[in-house]
């Protein structure tokens, strides 16, 4: 199947190969860890044009809001709740090709038609947070998302410890 190009003619995958690197840049030799993920946040939004990209942190039997970037977010999800607080519970990233469907999903904004959610995992392999992403377009993401996704979580697993 041919790659979707975004308006400027480039590929999705140009787009995260682009952006990697630059995400790298940012974050080294920043010790601040919401610093750095604030930054990655507005690079992830900007540099993919997502409608809505953001952290949750795990803590206790809740994920709480952390940097992100686009509208007004709800600020806490239950355990098993949701496409964020299931794809925590079942430790597995979860694409979601149209929101409306998925079982229990918690509509932050209506305007959000599709969604991407990945486990982060501490240095002892604890799940610590989630990186929850939203498009305003159906089935927008795809296993070339999830593949350059999980790079990003392992650059924002490398500035937490």
């Amino acid at each position: 199947m041919a790659e979707s190009l975004n308006v400027s003619g480039n590929s999705k995958k140009e787009k995260y190969e682009s952006l990697l690197p630059q995400i790298n840049a940012l974050i080294d030799g920043e010790p601040d860890f919401i610093a750095n993920l604030s930054n990655i946040m507005s690079a992830l939004k900007y540099g993919m044009d997502f409608f809505w990209v953001g952290i949750y942190f795990v803590k206790g039997n809740q994920l709480v809001l952390g940097p992100f970037q686009g509208p007004v977010a709800c600020t806490r999800i239950s355990l098993g709740k949701g496409v964020c607080g299931t794809a925590w519970k079942e430790k597995r990233t979860i694409i979601v090709d149209d929101v409306d469907q998925f079982p229990g999903h918690i509509a932050c904004s209506s305007l959000s038609k599709s969604e991407i959610v990945l486990p982060g995992f501490d240095k002892n392999g604890e799940l610590t947070f989630i990186l929850d992403v939203d498009s305003e377009v159906l089935a927008n993401f795809d296993e070339t998302d999830k593949h350059y996704l999980e790079q990003v979580m392992k650059l924002i697993s490398r500035c937490a410890n």
